[in-house]
């Protein structure tokens, strides 16, 4: 069975609801995920925005949200997960606003693509400190044993 992630909010390739972005509540979707390998020690979680600030000429990759070390046996965040009701032993890392936890969806122009990226990794990183999606990409380096993706768009009304 293949690592697999979906939300209830949205579809993937369809539009994030309003709900979820910074015209609305700001709030994390609800994402869950199955077929995780059997050799998976933990979990990492990256929420990023390859079409900033225009998709029309995209200068960066604006990063939304950094997780990791999510437990194996977790299936599910929360819809607007709170950082006490993440899973236990779960670490957040640093959005491109410089705080730890969800950023929503503000594109300044046009239709952006949200991905929401999950991978299995066959070791517990461990206390990081702050990382940003660098930080954590390197630290990943030769442990992700499975990825899965589900993708969303928004563009402001």
């Amino acid at each position: 069975m293949a690592l697999t992630i979906t939300s209830k909010a949205f579809q993937d390739g369809t539009e994030i609801p309003k709900a979820f972005t910074c015209q609305g509540r700001d709030a994390s979707p609800s994402l869950a995920w199955s077929g995780v390998p059997a050799q998976a020690r933990s979990l990492a979680l990256v929420v990023d925005d390859p079409d900033a600030p225009d998709p029309a000429a995209p200068k960066t990759t604006w990063v939304h949200w950094v997780l990791y070390d999510i437990p194996p046996t977790a299936e599910e965040l929360a819809e607007a997960v709170a950082p006490a009701a993440l899973p236990q032993g779960t670490r957040q890392g640093l959005n491109d606003w410089g705080r730890k936890g969800y950023g929503g969806p503000c594109p300044p122009i046009g239709r952006h693509r949200y991905f929401f990226k999950l991978y299995a990794l066959d070791t517990v990183l461990g206390d990081l400190g702050a990382p940003t999606k660098g930080d954590l990409e390197r630290a990943m380096n030769g442990h992700e044993v499975a990825r899965a993706q589900l993708v969303g768009t928004y563009q402001k009304r």
